[in-house]
């Protein structure tokens, strides 16, 4: 399994660095736990507004008393995962009608 390296820029912002050292900046969208399980979803940070965003998902692993970011590899916790995630943020907009 990928593990992704965290640095933190705040609160809301992160900057992970893959397998192959290339880095991103994400926006911290939310947290939740599915089946004893902790996840976040983030937007990516882009300069180019043009440019469609899309949820990324993390599993929270603990390794040495530090939070990871792993990558969610198997397709039914993804989908489980992300399901959970739109039903909560639908929830969220409906509340605020």
């Amino acid at each position: 399994m990928a593990k992704e390296n965290e640095k933190d820029f705040g609160d809301d912002f992160v900057v992970i660095t893959d397998e192959d050292g290339q880095e991103y900046e994400l926006e911290l969208l939310d947290g939740l736990e599915v089946d004893g399980q902790e996840y976040r979803a983030f937007l990516p940070v882009s300069g180019d507004d043009e440019e469609p965003y899309e949820m990324i998902l993390f599993r929270v692993v603990e390794e040495d008393g530090e939070e990871l970011l792993e990558v969610i590899d198997d397709d039914d916790e993804m989908e489980r995962v992300y399901a959970r995630f739109m039903e909560r943020l639908f929830d969220e907009d409906e509340d605020e009608d």
